[in-house]
């Protein structure tokens, strides 16, 4: 069975499952022998409670690094060459967070929680057992994950300030942003929720972090794009660290109230941001630290710091336009999605809008929603689900009446990404059969559709391309009625004076195109601000490694090689979920870097 991507059905273990099995028994009597095995670090005896096709995934805890090793000879290499640096104890499971579970009716097995430290931190577990044809139990999965770094706790709750401040918190706070008293230790470029994220996680760590945002006001990233944005995501998987959503809050956020929002959580989190600041330039030190940030204010002063840190939380970068013969030529406008604001801009106006994923249907439906004349050009296929559908399936642990959010976050990362490709081949197919009178509407209309990665929906998809979906909340009805037009039959060949013309012969009439067409390479937003000596060592942001882990994503952009050259550059990005749950382990690391206690990345 060893490297065979399956899940492990009764079938395929050849199993059954007693009626009365008691899972606190099961978990208990496995997770005290597992326990004993990692402390004694004995890589056979850990092995032996592993079933051949085991998924292990570690988050910093045992490798300083994002990993997830697959097949016992992968885990076994593994364990071998880390169990020996650390010194393992305190392995506790959680009886509180013990169930049997069965996702479907042939899989079954036992998810539980458990706590555990390690020489310098603090960790967190999840196994989920299954069981064998001879009544045993053995783990399918085990996950690993920094929770926390000894002598360093985060200073909220008991370690709040408990000391009284008469009159003069607002000057103390003026001065803490201007930096008079104290340079920062870290300098995070971007005041996106990914920026903010993790410098809420850095002060509560007690680092001194100052977020540079070019726009006007925090949140105009999301103010200054199209004003039909919404969230397609649910309120219960977007909540941010310390201050969650109220409970009145819509289940889909709009731009705009986003917007607002960070802006809000900037001042409650008390961050310093400076808005209308542009960092010039981040080349390697000269007085003792890493790196220097020359940031470049509105009024034209610039102001220079020595940091060992630097967060970049820019997001997806620019927009990408696609190089298509006759731009020139074209006597209308052309933009980017990213640069669109108003449907009314283009009243009375032919609207042909490129691309056929998230931003081309919401623009799309805000057209008609407007009365203008618009028409998606489709040049590939389009993953769609409906939200009404899809969500509650997909998301259900991040859904109404659902785990706190800290426990969903650790059980969503219990699944390494390859495992949750094969889970979710038989939700897409579940919510595509609920789905079936609007994907045939679509179909009928010419609208081509597929299933995602390898038949997996959107979200592997999102991972590996950053896009390629549309999580439907109106448009693709709109597409079936006709009111959104549609032309898919055939690729773009070039730009005339009037409009577009296709490889086909046939042509579209335009005064604007919009593309809705992705984004460039991330790196090109570091590349503009590091020394060209280092643009070529950079490693590729986004999109699955061989392992199935984000590559570069929350942590240092120059991959685990021992080059140090980019030591100190980090990257933070993703949806709020994944910068929540995430923006923490970035703190953790630049932590552990300034305590002198980070270890060796695992090759």
């Amino acid at each position: 069975m060893a490297n065979q991507l399956v899940l492990p059905t009764l079938d395929d273990l050849k199993s059954s499952v007693a009626p009365d099995v008691d899972a606190q028994v099961v978990a208990s009597q496995w997770f005290s022998t597992f326990a004993g095995a990692m402390q004694s670090k004995n890589v056979t005896a850990v092995l032996n409670l592993l079933v051949d096709d085991v998924f292990w995934r570690d988050i910093l805890a045992l490798t300083w690094d994002f990993h997830t090793f697959q097949s016992t000879p992968c885990v076994k290499t593994f364990l071998a060459d880390q169990l020996p640096l650390f010194t393992l104890s305190s392995f506790k499971v959680r009886e509180d967070l013990v169930e049997l579970q069965r996702p479907y009716p042939d899989i079954t097995w036992i998810q539980a929680f458990f706590d555990f430290e390690t020489t310098v931190g603090i960790g967190s577990g999840v196994f989920r057992l299954v069981p064998l044809a001879d009544g045993s139990w053995k783990a399918h999965t085990v996950f690993t994950n920094l929770e926390d770094l000894k002598g360093f706790p985060e200073q909220n709750g008991p370690r709040r300030d408990h000391q009284p401040n008469h009159g003069k918190w607002a000057a103390k706070r003026a001065r803490e942003i201007e930096c008079v008293d104290e340079d920062p230790s870290v300098v995070i470029i971007g005041g996106g929720q990914s920026g903010l994220e993790v410098a809420a996680r850095l002060k509560m760590l007690g680092m001194k972090t100052l977020v540079v945002e070019k726009n006007e006001r925090i949140g105009d990233n999301w103010r200054k794009r199209y004003a039909a944005l919404c969230l397609h995501d649910p309120v219960w998987y977007d909540h941010m660290p310390y201050i969650p959503f109220p409970s009145s809050w819509p289940v889909y956020t709009p731009a705009l109230k986003l917007a607002d929002w960070l802006e809000s959580y900037a001042h409650s989190m008390e961050l310093d941001v400076w808005t209308s600041a542009t960092v010039m330039s981040v080349i390697p030190g000269t007085k003792g630290k890493k790196w220097t940030v020359t940031v470049q204010r509105a009024d034209g002063k610039e102001r220079i710091f020595e940091v060992n840190h630097v967060v970049f939380a820019l997001g997806s970068g620019a927009g990408q336009i696609p190089d298509i013969p006759g731009q020139d030529d074209f006597k209308g406008q052309i933009l980017h999605s990213s640069k669109h604001n108003l449907a009314t801009d283009h009243s009375g106006k032919k609207v042909v809008v490129v691309g056929a994923c998230t931003s081309a249907h919401d623009i799309c439906a805000d057209y008609v929603d407007n009365g203008v004349d618009v028409t998606m050009v489709q040049r590939s296929p389009s993953y769609v689900m409906s939200t009404k559908e899809g969500m509650p399936r997909f998301m259900g642990i991040f859904w109404e009446d659902g785990p706190p959010t800290d426990f969903a976050d650790r059980v969503n990362a219990s699944y390494p990404n390859s495992l949750l490709k094969l889970m979710h081949q038989r939700v897409t197919k579940d919510i595509a059969e609920a789905d079936k009178e609007l994907l045939d509407g679509l179909r009928n209309r010419g609208f081509k559709t597929n299933l995602g990665d390898d038949d997996s929906g959107f979200l592997l998809t999102a991972l590996n391309e950053g896009g390629g979906y549309y999580l439907d909340v109106g448009a693709s009805q709109m597409i079936i009625d006709g009111k959104i037009k549609l032309k898919s039959d055939g690729p773009i060949s070039r730009f005339t004076h009037t409009g577009l013309l296709f490889e086909d012969g046939s042509t579209l009439d335009a005064d604007v195109v919009v593309f809705a067409t992705g984004y460039v390479d991330p790196r090109h937003s570091y590349r503009a601000l590091l020394p060209e000596s280092l643009h070529d060592k950079l490693y590729p942001i986004w999109g699955l490694d061989k392992e199935g882990e984000l590559n570069s994503v929350w942590r240092e952009v120059g991959g685990r090689s021992k080059d140090v050259e980019l030591n100190g550059i980090w990257c933070m990005m993703g949806d709020l979920a994944l910068c929540r749950f995430h923006s923490k382990h970035v703190a953790l690391q630049i932590k552990s870097y300034e305590e002198g206690i980070f270890g060796t990345r695992y090759q």
